[in-house]
């Protein structure tokens, strides 16, 4: 039963006709809701990035300290990841994302009332605890729902949530937080989940359809039957390749943007803004390529441009702000292009009983690997009596290797998902 067909619960509320020739209604109205949910989830992760610059010095802490309130978000959000993994799949999908957002939201109007640095610490832990599961939860009403021919596709759409918080959420926060306080930034983005929770609780649709499959009903039997399937070891492997990388530049992006590029900080929202700006056309693009042209091969493309990007921009001086913003606005364009096409890839590799708990293990294996990167970086890097970083460019050199050794995993990946699938290339 667990071996059932992809295409036996994909998109169970459409016909094959209308799935060729776009989106229905609800569907649209879904992956727009699920895209604001992510926005939501990320803005609050992504955002500790650009606040560092104020956090710091509003709350008397260090780099290497600041450096732990980001991992901890990672590191509960992987242990929730493990523990959610054993009954991912036993209850309404819409259930257990309005669950998850709940306890997100509650976590985050912590950190929003947080008025020294070991509550915040306390509320980023609470914020990962639920947070961390919601990201899996999505992909896997996303698999449920859309066939694999259209998941690049929906993924382009849902990862444009990336970039829509550096246009919109970011900047926000920033000017939040530049003109009132770093607290009212936590703020919005409580008041935003809580409209997000509303909103699916009434126009979404259950998405229980793989109930049907009968999954082991023992939460620890179900967990370690997924950790004990052999070819979904390289699928976490990958995973963690991608995680570390990116999460050893993100948090420290802002200090080494204003302290070593020597970019104003109020000019910090321009950046984000470009930036996010051109990744919101970008990402659906690459959703079109990867079903188009291939999942794997706009990977190899996106890895290409990401390697030469981040060896460019972690070896930068002092630059002007056109400059900062051209480097940053590649550099996305190749994180994308290499983002959407391996989340649509992975969906391809669950069975449909196992989507998911693989989903919760794929994001606490990410988490906890991210998390590692984090307290990792902070240990590499050192801070001037100015506030500029030094050894930047040794982050950069273990984030060009990881991405290497990712794109010939992912090679083998894709061969499975093809042989599986029937198909030379996906």
């Amino acid at each position: 039963m667990s071996h059932m067909s992809e295409q036996t619960i994909a998109a169970p509320i459409d016909d094959p006709q209308e799935l060729e020739r776009g989106f229905t209604r609800y569907q649209s109205v879904l992956i727009a809701l699920l895209a604001f949910t992510q926005f939501t989830i990320i803005l609050d992760f992504i955002i500790m990035s650009p606040l560092g610059a104020i956090l710091m010095p509003a709350l008397n802490i260090t780099a290497a300290q600041f450096g732990v309130a980001v991992s901890a978000y990672a590191f509960s959000a992987g242990l929730a990841g493990i523990l959610a993994a054993g009954f991912a799949d036993r209850f309404d999908r819409k259930r257990l994302l309005l669950f998850f957002y709940a306890g997100f939201t509650l976590g985050t109007l912590l950190c929003a009332l947080a008025p020294n640095y070991h509550v915040l610490l306390m509320g980023r832990i609470v914020t990962g605890l639920f947070g961390g599961v919601i990201g899996s939860v999505v992909l896997a009403i996303v698999t449920d729902l859309f066939a694999l021919h259209l998941r690049g596709r929906v993924m382009g759409f849902v990862q444009t949530a990336f970039a829509a918080s550096q246009v919109l959420g970011i900047p926000a926060g920033l000017f939040l937080a530049n003109h009132w306080n770093w607290h009212i930034a936590f703020f919005a983005i409580v008041g935003l989940s809580i409209a997000a929770m509303v909103v699916i609780a009434f126009m979404m649709q259950p998405v229980d359809a793989h109930l049907r499959l009968k999954p082991d009903h023992n939460p620890f039997h179900h967990l370690i039957a997924t950790i004990g399937q052999p070819r979904y070891t390289l699928a976490f492997l990958v995973t963690t390749l991608l995680a570390t990388g990116g999460f050893m530049l993100m948090p420290f992006g802002s200090a080494f943007t204003v302290h070593n590029l020597g970019i104003d900080i109020v000019h910090l929202p321009t950046i984000y803004l470009v930036t996010g700006l051109f990744t919101i056309a970008i990402g659906p693009l690459v959703g079109r390529a990867s079903d188009a042209f291939g999942k794997y091969p706009t990977f190899v493309f996106g890895s290409a441009v990401s390697v030469t990007m981040v060896l460019i921009y972690t070896h930068l001086g002092q630059v002007s702000l056109t400059t900062a913003i051209v480097v940053n606005v590649l550099m996305f364009v190749g994180i994308f292009s290499r983002m959407i096409p391996s989340q649509a890839l992975m969906s391809a590799i669950p069975d449909p009983s196992q989507r998911g708990s693989f989903s919760a293990i794929s994001a606490s294996v990410q988490q906890l690997s991210g998390g590692l990167g984090s307290v990792f970086a902070a240990a590499i890097i050192a801070e001037n009596a100015d506030g500029s970083l030094l050894h930047f460019e040794r982050i950069g050199y273990v984030v060009v290797t990881t991405s290497i050794i990712s794109v010939i995993a992912m090679y083998f990946v894709q061969r499975s998902v093809a042989k599986r699938a029937g198909r030379r290339v996906v």
